[in-house]
């Protein structure tokens, strides 16, 4: 059976005041369930709170919008989250602050999916458990005991009151647990074509608890993207953050499996040792991508100097597409100097 490559838009799971929660589902993108991954969108709106939780999967957590000074979360932040830790998000700006999540679920209750334990709300745990084990547990008064367990009536994200205060971030946090992608070093950077920044364990020693490596790539207007896989078994899972661009990926048997346009807000996969390219339109295309491996990431690039044809011999290239010397010639003279990202024909 033929897997559906298309990108796919989330759909909205819950949430009404405060703000929602998005998620792809593997029903609808199949890719999800057969590489194990999980991705899900958070939006909150001014004094939005998503009430603490844990998840059955480790995920990378990428800020795709958010407003405001100081040393909160910003925009382009990612963040390290192994499975199990408790996690609270509150957004006190008035721009909706915007959370994307990817990850894998070797270890979840569904393949392909996050399921959250709530610790609060009406679908928290403690509202599983009777007024007497939560007495008894957390050594209560009853009447305190049954504040606990019915007081809040949000499920999974409330609306806090304007005069509610918030703890504040500490710088200090950020260390070891959270990289700005906008801010970062770049790994790559080819002029009028494109940048990349590469979260590994050397720059986020946390994704090695995470499993997963990551990159945020800007590819400039025009620009194109050398076709290219990775040649480490690993999966390409890809969110279009901003911009949008066209996309090939051929598969087994030289058979072209997706050609399409990308959009902002598509999440698409590409299976193990597919060969994709991208080119950008001419506002260029931005996407935030995980590779389920946690050290740096092995790509095979098919065009550019670092091709994997310039080092082979003429003679191989002439019998392997069976073409005239002066075809392989002019074939192996060219893209001597670009690597990786190709900028737009003069």
């Amino acid at each position: 059976m033929e897997l559906d490559l298309s990108p796919k838009l989330a759909k909205k799971l819950f949430g009404e005041n405060g703000g929602s929660y998005f998620a792809w589902c593997p029903s609808e993108l199949p890719m999800l369930r057969e590489g194990n991954i999980g991705a899900s969108k958070l939006a909150l709106e001014k004094h939005g709170f998503a009430l603490p939780r844990y998840s059955d999967s480790s995920k990378v957590a990428y800020v795709l919008q958010v407003r405001g000074e100081g040393d909160c979360n910003q925009e382009g932040d990612a963040i390290a989250l192994p499975f199990g830790v408790v996690t609270w998000w509150y957004n006190k700006e008035d721009t909706e602050l915007v959370v994307l999540f990817l990850g894998e679920t070797s270890k979840a209750h569904k393949a392909g999916e996050f399921t959250d334990f709530f610790l609060t709300g009406t679908t928290g745990l403690m509202t599983g458990f009777t007024t007497e084990f939560v007495a008894r547990a957390w050594d209560l008064e009853e009447k305190v005991a049954k504040l606990l367990v019915e007081k809040q009536s949000g499920v999974g994200i409330v609306k806090l009151a304007d005069t509610f205060k918030m703890p504040e971030p500490k710088i200090e946090h950020r260390n070891g647990m959270a990289l700005n992608c906008e801010e970062a070093p770049l790994d790559i950077d080819i002029k009028n074509g494109g940048r990349v920044v590469v979260l590994n364990t050397k720059n986020l020693p946390l994704v090695g608890e995470v499993g997963l490596g990551a990159d945020l790539v800007r590819l400039d207007g025009g620009a194109m993207c050398s076709p290219g896989f990775s040649c480490d078994s690993a999966l390409q899972v890809t969110y279009v953050v901003r911009g949008s661009g066209r996309v090939q990926v051929v598969g087994v048997d030289g058979k072209r499996v997706l050609e399409t346009t990308l959009k902002a807000g598509n999440l698409f996969i590409v299976p193990r040792f597919f060969v994709v390219s991208k080119i950008a339109d001419p506002d260029g295309m931005e996407w935030f991508s995980i590779i389920s491996t946690p050290s740096n990431p092995i790509f095979t690039n098919l065009a550019g100097k670092t091709g994997v044809w310039k080092a082979l011999s003429p003679q191989v290239l002439e019998a392997a597409f069976n073409i005239p010397p002066d075809a392989e010639k002019q074939f192996r003279s060219k893209r001597n100097s670009d690597a990786v990202f190709f900028p737009p024909p003069n």
